[in-house]
């Protein structure tokens, strides 16, 4: 065989391998995909409308914790009595910032010296200031659905930035800090409201 016929098949065949070892890996990944939670969660807050969630923009600084197994328990318990009230996402919303500044979603019975005088449960409702007795308020259906009541007599609350709602249910000393965890209800609803 010709010598310059030869190195141009044996150039050809190499360029093919050697193509073919270099595009090979790069178009057939054989790994197994992982799930982000992230992307999970984002996904999931896709499903949900932003403008209905947050209407008007997180305000301020915004706050996090890390949920336990109870916390979360008592953000589908706000859900399922959201619901049951007939209100939709953004109630949700705001119940669960108010929770989370109340109590931090923790039901809290009485804390002794460290008590707001008999504020009790998740939105820290007072028995003295006609929430309920004491075993309403910790119950979360009930203290939500107590809530809730007080937000449907507020005139134009959809409209409201959520601190504002929030603080015209509560009347609290702190009437700002239910904006910090706007994005954070935000988030919580996106990822229950359907589940």
């Amino acid at each position: 065989m010709n010598t310059i016929l030869r190195k141009s098949i044996l150039g050809i065949a190499g360029l093919t391998v050697a193509g073919g070892l270099a595009a090979g890996p790069l178009n057939h990944d054989t790994s197994t995909p992982t799930r982000d939670p992230a992307v999970t969660t984002t996904q999931a807050a896709a499903k949900l409308d932003t403008a209905t969630l947050i209407p008007h923009g997180v305000q301020g600084a915004q706050s996090h914790i890390d949920l336990n197994d109870e916390q979360t328990a008592n953000v589908k318990a706000i859900i399922a009595a959201t619901k049951k009230a007939g209100m939709d996402e953004r109630a949700a919303v705001v119940s669960i910032a108010t929770a989370l500044q109340e109590s931090k979603l923790e039901n809290l019975g009485h804390l002794g010296d460290r008590n707001d005088h008999d504020s009790q449960g998740l939105f820290q409702q007072r028995p003295s200031s006609g929430w309920g007795t004491v075993e309403q308020i910790t119950d979360p259906e009930y203290s939500t659905t107590a809530f809730l009541k007080g937000l449907k007599q507020v005139d134009g609350w959809q409209d409201m930035p959520l601190t504002k709602a929030a603080q015209a249910v509560q009347v609290s000393a702190y009437p700002d800090h239910y904006a910090q965890w706007e994005q954070q209800a935000a988030d919580l609803v996106a990822q229950h409201w359907n589940s």
